[in-house]
């Protein structure tokens, strides 16, 4: 029986995979910009599974309580980001995909203008989502990613 916070690792891996062939792949090739929504979508599932990966190891060595609530869990793993060699520059940035993810589910208006989609809140907020960012994303995230897998397999 494999534990949680592998089996959390390798959806990471999957989500990351998928989000990397479709920023690199499918989207050169199509050049359909509502695809950068689904390459998100895939980085943010990806990160949700190295947090969870990271917060199930360190319950599992009783390093860390677990809570209900996701926003207590996530200030724990803020707290012990630096054990997995996520500086502050990166954790700023893991929780900007997250939020833009979230801001991007609960959007009830989305549109394409020139080269970059526009997620509008119910505020009228507005958010802009561009290749370049979702590549700048793409790169913390696989960074995170291998350095997290290669800390935990190395430490069990």
């Amino acid at each position: 029986m494999t534990e949680k916070f592998i089996e959390s690792l390798e959806r990471a891996k999957i989500f990351l995979q998928n989000a990397d062939h479709f920023a690199n792949v499918t989207f050169p090739l199509l050049k359909e910009k509502r695809l950068l929504l689904k390459i998100l979508d895939e980085l943010a599932s990806s990160l949700v599974n190295i947090i969870n990966a990271i917060l199930q190891y360190e319950y599992t060595y009783k390093r860390i309580e677990i809570y209900s609530d996701a926003r207590d869990n996530f200030n724990t793993f803020k707290r012990i980001s630096s054990r997995y060699s996520v500086n502050q520059e990166q954790l700023n940035k893991i929780v900007n995909v997250l939020n833009l993810a979230e801001k991007h589910k609960k959007s009830p208006f989305e549109f394409v203008k020139e080269d970059k989609v526009v997620i509008m809140s119910n505020g009228f907020e507005i958010e802009t989502l561009t290749l370049e960012k979702i590549k700048d994303f793409l790169a913390i995230v696989k960074y995170v990613n291998i350095n997290v897998d290669l800390l935990i397999r190395e430490r069990r």
